[in-house]
C-alpha cells in the first residue's frame, strides 16, 4: 500500500481517454496479481492540496508497464481489456480501498 505521510504529496496524473477528455486522478495503491503489476486510480480530490478521498469516487484499475527511457524508469498505465480480469481486479481494488478506510 502507498504510505500516507502528511508531508507527502499524492501522485496526481492527468489522463486522457480515446475521445480526448481529460481527468485528474490520484494513484491510490499498487498491487500484483498473477505476476503482473496493477495500479488503483481514483478521482483526485477537488482540492489538490488534500489527501482526502471524496465520498463518491471513480475507481479505475489499470495495468502498469514499466520501462526505461533515457536512463529513467517510467510507468505507463494501460486499460484492462479482458472483462473477466477487469472484474476480478476491481474486486481486489475494492477490498484494498475498504482496508484503507478501516485503518484511518
Amino acid at each position: 500500500m502507498i504510505p500516507e505521510d502528511e508531508n507527502m504529496q499524492p501522485d496526481l496524473l492527468e489522463l486522457s481517454d480515446e475521445d480526448g477528455n481529460t481527468m485528474l486522478v490520484q494513484v491510490r495503491d499498487y498491487f500484483f496479481y498473477n505476476g503482473q503489476e496493477y495500479a488503483i486510480l481514483v478521482d483526485a480530490p477537488r482540492e489538490a492540496n488534500t489527501a482526502e478521498v471524496p465520498e463518491e469516487l471513480g475507481c479505475y484499475v489499470v495495468k502498469v508497464n514499466t520501462f526505461t527511457e533515457n536512463g529513467e524508469e517510467m510507468e505507463e498505465f494501460v486499460p484492462i481489456e479482458d472483462a473477466a480480469l477487469e472484474e476480478r481486479l476491481i474486486e481486489i481494488a475494492s477490498t484494498r480501498l475498504e482496508g484503507d478506510e478501516e485503518e484511518v
